[in-house]
């Protein structure tokens, strides 16, 4: 098979190393891909917007199956163009991507079939926003309705931080705004948890724990992921049923509901509190960097897994899981998530040699003249794969300072809470 992965990061990476293990797959094309993928598949430079051109070029080069890693196209509807177009590919429609594609979409469903999650409210106005702000309890949270790059959120302190926020989303910053939403700050341990759907049929793809602010002890501003581990510590089958019967059962079935089904990969954007699950988001995909750290754990072709999934017969596929941990450190470039420099070289990469569990996915990088440059915030992944999270994330630091990438930096205290 010819297989296309549609995105340029972590995860894009990640899926391309994991296809690369198929012998069924023949050629990878990457649409456009990075640094990392050229290696191991031919990257197309293409906008992922112009969807006829997409499909010119996956017709022309004969492509059998394509993956689509980030959000924006998936909310755009590149699945129903595609499939339309009798294209095979992975992922969920535009009605189902709005699970993610917005917010105020998952706080009604939440509503209709009795999700736990925040309570909330939601405003269509400056005005609104701050008549109602000055009459809540902080810390509260303000979110931009639509995508935001993971950095729509806002956990705000003090009435004049919220005020910001709501000016800042109101004022276009994550793009048009009419609609704002503010809820609750939930105290609790988040956790990532997976599951993959054919649209009958669903199985768990594991668990994370991401680390979403930029400095170390979860201070500073949100990031779209300064590092994750798998399986996440909260992990029980206790939990796990909870979550099933209360947020992912009810989700699909407020789908089925308006003739819609689930296909591809939900991830739930958890709050644990005192063992009980409370949905903070869903993404329509696999998350990044919590990919980076589940695929390495994988044992079964990750391309069986993808087609049983296009063609409805997922339960026809049996999971299986390595049983090492993983840990993933992003090195990312200083400034982010405000302003960073970009295009800077990478000296050394070729000089580390990678043991069998380790791995440096590329996420923000591209190729200039034979060299490898910076192209993004978050730009290189060290993972690591191993019985002990802290000999783990030990040898994904000795990796990075192997390295010494003078225009990064990264977060020393990933896992923090499990490596103690």
């Amino acid at each position: 098979m010819k297989v296309g992965v549609i995105g340029s990061g972590g995860r894009e990476h990640a899926i391309c190393t994991s296809l690369k293990k198929s012998k069924n797959i023949d050629k990878i094309y990457c649409f456009p891909g990075n640094a990392g993928t050229s290696f191991i598949a031919e990257n197309i430079e293409i906008e992922l917007n112009n969807f006829e051109e997409l499909k010119r070029v996956i017709e022309e080069l004969g492509i059998d199956m394509i993956i689509v890693g980030p959000e924006k196209p998936l909310v755009d509807g590149i699945v129903d163009f595609l499939e339309l177009n009798k294209i095979k590919v992975f992922g969920p429609d535009r009605i189902s991507s709005q699970l993610e594609g917005s917010k105020i979409f998952t706080k009604n469903l939440c509503k209709k079939y009795n999700i736990p999650t925040a309570k909330f409210g939601v405003f269509n106005s400056i005005q609104d926003s701050l008549s109602f702000l000055n009459e809540c309890k902080f810390p509260i949270v303000v979110k931009a309705d639509g995508l935001a790059a993971g950095k729509g959120v806002y956990i705000c302190e003090t009435n004049d931080q919220s005020k910001k926020a709501v000016e800042e989303i109101f004022n276009g910053k994550f793009g048009e705004a009419k609609q704002i939403l503010i809820e609750e700050f939930l105290k609790g341990e988040e956790m990532s948890f997976f599951i993959i759907s054919d649209g009958i049929n669903y199985k768990i793809f594991g668990t994370a724990q991401d680390h979403k602010r930029a400095l170390e002890g979860d201070k500073g501003k949100n990031t779209g992921g300064m590092g994750a581990y798998s399986p996440s510590r909260l992990e029980s089958e206790k939990l796990e049923k909870k979550i099933i019967e209360k947020i992912i059962e009810p989700t699909l079935k407020g789908l089925k509901d308006i003739n819609n089904k689930f296909k591809g990969f939900l991830y739930a954007g958890l709050m644990i509190i005192d063992d009980e699950p409370f949905l903070i988001e869903y993404n329509v995909r696999m998350g990044d960097p919590e990919c980076q750290t589940i695929l390495p754990r994988l044992k079964t072709d990750f391309l069986d897994i993808v087609t049983a999934t296009v063609n409805e017969n997922l339960k026809d596929i049996n999971l299986e899981w390595f049983e090492e941990k993983s840990i993933c450190i992003v090195l990312a470039s200083k400034g982010y998530p405000d302003k960073y420099k970009n295009n800077l070289e990478i000296n050394g990469l070729k000089e580390i040699k990678l043991q069998n569990n380790e791995y440096i996915f590329h996420a923000g990088t591209k190729i200039n003249n034979s060299k490898i440059h910076s192209n993004g915030g978050r730009v290189l992944n060290f993972v690591i794969k191993s019985d002990n999270l802290k000999i783990g994330r030990d040898q994904a630091i000795s990796l990075i300072k192997k390295l010494n990438w003078q225009n990064g930096y990264f977060r020393k205290d990933i896992g923090y809470k499990i490596i103690s």
